[in-house]
């Protein structure tokens, strides 16, 4: 039940794919800055924050938001 959703910027997008985006945007150091969380700030990978946000819905949300406020940008 694969159905076409035009208004969701998230759409077709991973984590993984988002993630990678906003670190190629940002960095490390101002994505830790933007969204204050530890796995940006301490010894931060691709691999590891993913890991993190998948077990934390209000850190993933945050993300999110901040992914869908570049594209708007």
């Amino acid at each position: 039940m694969n159905k076409e959703q035009p208004n969701n910027p998230l759409h077709g997008i991973t984590l993984e794919s988002l993630l990678t985006q906003l670190v190629e945007r940002f960095g490390w150091d101002e994505l830790a800055d933007r969204i204050n969380i530890n796995c940006f700030k301490k010894d931060p990978s691709i691999n590891s924050s993913l890991k993190f946000l998948r077990k934390t819905p209000w850190a993933r949300e945050k993300v999110e938001q901040l992914y869908i406020s570049c594209l708007s940008a």
